[in-house]
């Protein structure tokens, strides 16, 4: 059975490779499937470094020592929240060059303000494997419905829901802020 994304994931497995930089991800609504997707090509392990699943606020505040009243307000679905996961996730792995978060609202029942808003963090050493400062940047996306031809409740033929077509839609967009990401420092030459 073909799995999703297996162009892009071999795509960004390549530039790992040619690039000789590793990442680390922190995902939230993804649960691991950005990881897992890249775990899919022989010999990732070199450029993955892993994936810290922090799905729920507790697991948030005491993997990645991310405060508690931040994911009170401005709350787990935000650009603080995104930006903290890529760098304390970055910071516990000296190993990483780089690192990927993801937070999101992908449904049923989010608030209606946040439904299917996913916010990526993006954290980078300043020094190659080094312990020094960080920059981080973080955007925010909207995920589509994916309603206009199809009931709210399956997606596809293969009976996907919303929350399944908007987390395969959230590891892409993590998949191609690395590919961008990668491209960008090879064209830099770094």
């Amino acid at each position: 059975m073909p799995q999703p994304l297996t162009p892009l994931v071999q795509e960004v497995a390549a530039l790992l490779n040619r690039s000789r930089q590793r990442v680390v991800f922190a995902e939230s609504c993804t649960a691991g499937l950005v990881a897992a997707s890249l775990a899919r090509v022989p010999g990732i392990s070199e450029y993955l470094c892993g994936s810290a699943v922090v799905y729920r606020l507790e697991t948030k505040s005491k993997w990645l020592d991310i405060p508690a009243a931040l994911l009170d307000d401005p709350g787990p679905v935000s650009n603080v929240i995104a930006s903290l996961m890529a760098e304390r996730v970055l910071a516990l792995t000296p190993e990483a060059d780089f690192a990927v978060s993801i937070t999101g609202h992908l449904g049923p029942n989010a608030p209606s303000d946040l439904d299917g808003v996913v916010y990526v963090g993006v954290a980078r050493r300043e020094v190659p494997h080094g312990l020094g400062s960080m920059r981080t940047l973080t955007t925010q996306h909207q995920l589509p419905l994916e309603q206009e031809h199809v009931s709210p409740i399956q997606c596809s033929s293969r009976g996907e829901t919303i929350r399944e077509v908007r987390q395969w839609a959230a590891v892409a967009l993590v998949l191609t802020t690395v590919r961008d990401l990668l491209h960008t420092s090879l064209g830099a030459g770094l």
